[in-house]
């Protein structure tokens, strides 16, 4: 079967709309006049892409009182030079578009394995970076903890290396309360005991004292379970005590790392008893599982990210920035009151309702069959906030029956989103004919009433049986190895664990 779609390794002009990915978060239809950089000899050749606005959006009536950064998930390695240029980007762009920050926040995972190299590397490029007026507030995350040192050892150095006077602490910033938390091991899921909650409420009392209509600032690497978007990656032990000591203060803010979850998705935000939001990453994105592309897709290094705070009399802005890009993504979010939980916007009642939709021209088009799968193309659905995923169907035409079912990102975290979006079904029957359907799914789960049908038919032949074969049956000690040797097995994906 021929290929139907062209793709052309140069970028072509286009007078039609564009659409990057802040585009198609916001789901609005501003021009930018931007490339595709595909070229379509199909009846999808006129997709088209929104353009993305530069402008900064935010409140121009009034000067913010306080502004800060926030970022997570640096990892700086022993060696290389990504993971640095990265950060001394962030640093720099940051610079640029906040010139007079009044505080500079890290939230755990400031080195890979915390080494003492990583630290020297990540200081250096911090100190160099960072504007002198900035108070430093740097919370301990898990990785932090990971060079074989007891866990006292690890906090020393990360005293020694930082400047921070505890794993948590508590400083007040022209009259605003900041209080950092501090995971208190290497434990991935996160450890804070009871000392420390109860630490954190005395703190948050005398916060309130102090200005019960001013918001209070806390800072803790992993999330609070069931709250924002990547939160099945927090912490379990004293959750409760944890949500419930927070629970008492509409007024705090809690900012959270260590999921590498990107800001783009709108549940990156939650508001209930509190506020809490996550910070996304500075070294590579992690995503929901069960995706045909997998947790961390092809490429997962570009993502950079970082917040920005503003904090006036009777409000919080908080800002999202594509580092990597340049740019802002989605549209700030806004606390007002932060003290009055009537007036909180991102709660779980605001859960969209307004389904994602495919354009009456939109196409699904069976790019190419294999023995056991089929490659295809569609065009992007649309939506109000975001167009999350999108589940595809497989249906035997021989047995009437929906015989396999995929689930795929709609690839929103990427500049640009690619439209058509390509797809790899694989684990289908040979020589047989399939009906396949796709539909849009947004961040919330609604699903576009309508959908892309298309059939097409994986090629005849027979399928070899996987073989495993060890190079021996058993190993003497740890240090030993064995070959292993893998036949007639699909090439490897994200969904293999184990073997490489």
């Amino acid at each position: 079967m021929a290929n139907e779609f062209e793709f052309q390794d140069e970028q072509i002009e286009s007078k039609e709309k564009k659409f990057t990915r802040r585009k198609f978060l916001e789901g609005t239809t501003k021009v930018a006049g931007l490339s595709l950089g595909m070229a379509l000899v199909n009846p999808m050749s006129n997709l088209t892409v929104f353009a993305a606005d530069d402008k900064e959006k935010g409140d121009h009536r009034n000067k913010p009182i306080l502004v800060f950064p926030v970022i997570s998930d640096v990892h700086i390695k022993k060696t290389g030079t990504k993971d640095i240029q990265k950060f001394s980007n962030t640093l720099q762009q940051l610079n640029e578009v906040v010139p007079k920050q009044d505080a500079f926040v890290v939230v755990g995972d400031l080195t890979d394995n915390g080494f003492t190299e990583e630290y020297d590397r990540f200081m250096s490029v911090y100190n160099a970076g960072k504007q002198s007026q900035a108070v430093s507030l740097m919370a301990i995350g898990n990785h932090d903890y990971w060079n074989g040192l007891s866990v006292a050892d690890a906090q020393k150095l990360f005293f020694k290396k930082t400047g921070m006077e505890s794993i948590y602490f508590h400083k007040v910033i022209k009259g605003y309360h900041f209080i950092i938390l501090g995971t208190e091991d290497g434990n991935t899921e996160g450890t804070f005991s009871v000392k420390q909650i109860n630490w954190l409420g005395e703190k948050l009392k005398q916060a309130k004292a102090d200005d019960p209509n001013k918001p209070i600032f806390v800072f803790h690497h992993q999330p609070i379970k069931d709250t924002i978007y990547g939160s099945e990656w927090g912490f379990s032990e004293n959750r409760d005590l944890f949500y419930n000591t927070l629970k008492e203060y509409p007024q705090a803010i809690t900012f959270s790392g260590h999921t590498h979850y990107p800001l783009d998705d709108p549940r990156i935000i939650h508001q209930k008893d509190f506020t809490t939001v996550g910070t996304s990453t500075g070294s590579y994105i992690w995503l929901d599982a069960g995706r045909i592309q997998g947790e961390v897709p092809e490429g997962a290094d570009f993502l950079n990210q970082a917040l920005i705070v503003e904090v006036y009399s009777n409000k919080v802005i908080i800002k999202r920035r594509d580092i990597h890009n340049n740019d802002w993504t989605g549209e700030p979010f806004v606390i007002s009151s932060p003290g009055d939980k009537n007036k909180f916007l991102y709660t779980e009642k605001r859960a969209d309702k307004t389904a994602p939709y495919f354009e009456k021209d939109a196409k699904l088009t069976i790019v190419q069959p294999t023995l056991t799968g089929l490659t295809i193309a569609f065009s992007q659905a649309k939506d109000n906030l975001l167009v999350h995923d999108y589940k595809i169907v497989a249906r035997n035409l021989g047995t009437g029956k929906a015989e396999k079912e995929f689930l795929a990102f709609s690839e929103f975290y990427k500049d640009f989103v690619p439209n058509p979006l390509v797809l790899n079904l694989e684990g289908l029957k040979p020589n047989t004919k399939y009906e396949l359907e796709v539909q849009a799914l947004d961040a919330y789960g609604n699903g576009s009433k309508t959908s892309l049908k298309a059939t097409g038919k994986t090629l005849q032949g027979e399928v070899e049986e996987v073989s495993i074969t060890l190079s021996k049956d058993s190993l003497n000690g740890t240090a030993d190895t064995v070959e292993v040797t893998v036949e007639n097995a699909r090439v490897p994906q994200s969904d293999w664990i184990g073997l490489l």
